[in-house]
């Protein structure tokens, strides 16, 4: 059985000859280029790592290491995943602990002396950032938008570019960012190369209604516009939405129906909760919601829509489902709510999960590996039968992450058998 057709059973609420995986296959499931380079070391290879996603240091999954964990999944990547840095051309650098690695050949990030990274946007490819129609194009040149903090191998974002904006009309001053040609051209040429594999392909679209509007306002300003200025909130998000559905288009043409699942992305949940309640998000998102997934459930059926959000989705499950959702990630198994036995027996039917094989705040990162293949063994005695599941850890895995625990919990995925 080679991995699409383990896959595609998977996906299809099969039981296939072993259980199906995610090794690093999509921008929520990623490894950190620290850890990632500690597991190919335990394995035995001596590459160069290659960092993808700048935001989170995400690693490159090299086929050979894909192959010794597993994985049944390759990414069409984003052709700027974060900070508008493309990832067509590469070049050799260090990583912070000094680490040979090659990185996206625009990534040159500014030490603030302290041991603090400042990265600014070198151009106007980054998704989170719209402009004004009659800006130069070095407007946001010296702007700082991301920080890594000395000891931290991971950026975060500091710059709202919206956070002033709060009139309707004040909108139509700037453009949202959308597929250039050059994405266009990379995304068929990527298609390609990966459908030349035996493995299946998720498309990394993303989509982010809610998200987006945080990161463009502030989550405190953007949950207030919301609450307060629900025209407003409905304008911004309309317009976003034209443009992601513009682009959807131009996707599945660049991807030439090749696309076994497409992955939207906007995290709803906390902790312990809903970042804003099931009524909010029926009247405020789930339209946007539909209207995305509605086209590919009606246009490309045989694409899966993959829908990631982080936390205590419980409870808009059904929303998700009635919104065109096949399969929903991380699967955050220690936020309130989202016990597996739960989730498997009301929605097992219903959805593909994927994620949710092993804690990543408690345990992946803090336990033994023995203590990992217990828990990995628990959740697959939940979510592996009767198929519909894709085994990975709960989201990205971080930079304090033992290697010798990814490799115990991938390891024991793989030598699982199903009952």
């Amino acid at each position: 059985m080679t991995s699409r057709e383990r896959a595609l059973m998977a996906l299809g609420h099969q039981e296939t000859d072993r259980v199906c995986i995610d090794f690093g296959a999509t921008l929520a499931t990623g490894i950190n280029a620290l850890v990632y380079d500690g597991v190919k070391k335990l394995l035995g290879f001596d590459t160069v790592t290659t960092v993808e996603d700048i935001i989170s240091m995400l690693a490159e999954i090299e086929p050979h290491v894909r192959d010794a964990m597993g994985g049944d999944f390759v990414h069409l990547r984003r052709y700027a995943p974060s900070l508008g840095i493309p990832v067509n051309e590469y070049r050799d650098g260090l990583f912070a602990n000094g680490m040979p690695c090659r990185f996206p050949a625009l990534y040159n990030p500014v030490s603030d002396g302290d041991g603090m990274l400042i990265m600014g946007l070198p151009h106007r490819l980054d998704y989170v950032h719209p402009y004004r129609k009659d800006e130069p194009d070095d407007a946001y040149e010296r702007t700082t938008i991301a920080r890594c903090p000395a000891g931290y191998h991971a950026f975060m974002r500091v710059f709202h570019p919206l956070k002033d904006v709060d009139r309707i009309e004040q909108l139509s001053e700037y453009v949202f960012p959308e597929m250039t040609d050059e994405e266009y051209d990379f995304y068929r040429m990527e298609t390609r190369r990966l459908r030349a594999t035996d493995k299946a392909v998720a498309g990394i679209f993303l989509g982010n209604i809610f998200e987006m509007g945080q990161l463009y306002w502030g989550y405190d300003n953007f949950l207030v516009h919301m609450a307060g200025d629900p025209d407003f909130a409905h304008a911004y998000m309309e317009a976003r939405c034209a443009c992601y559905m513009r682009d959807l288009e131009k996707y599945f043409e660049a991807t030439e129906g090749a696309l076994d699942v497409i992955q939207f992305n906007d995290d709803l949940g906390t902790q312990t909760s809903l970042l804003i309640s099931p009524e909010m998000y029926r009247r405020m998102i789930k339209p946007y919601h539909k209207k995305m997934f509605g086209y590919v459930r009606d246009n490309h059926p045989n694409t899966k829509v993959f829908f990631h959000s982080c936390g205590a989705v419980f409870d808009i499950i059904p929303d998700l489902l009635d919104c065109g959702v096949q399969i929903i990630n991380p699967v955050q198994i220690s936020a309130a709510g989202m016990d597996p036995r739960k989730l498997k027996q009301v929605y097992g039917k219903d959805l593909v999960f994927w994620g949710g094989g092993v804690d990543t705040q408690k345990v992946l990162a803090f336990k033994t590996p023995e203590e990992v293949r217990s828990q990995v063994k628990q959740t697959l005695d939940i979510f592996a039968p009767g198929g519909g599941y894709v085994f990975c850890q709960v989201h990205n895995v971080e930079s304090n992450v033992p290697p010798e625990n990814l490799v115990a919990a991938f390891r024991a995925a793989q030598e699982y058998k199903i009952n």
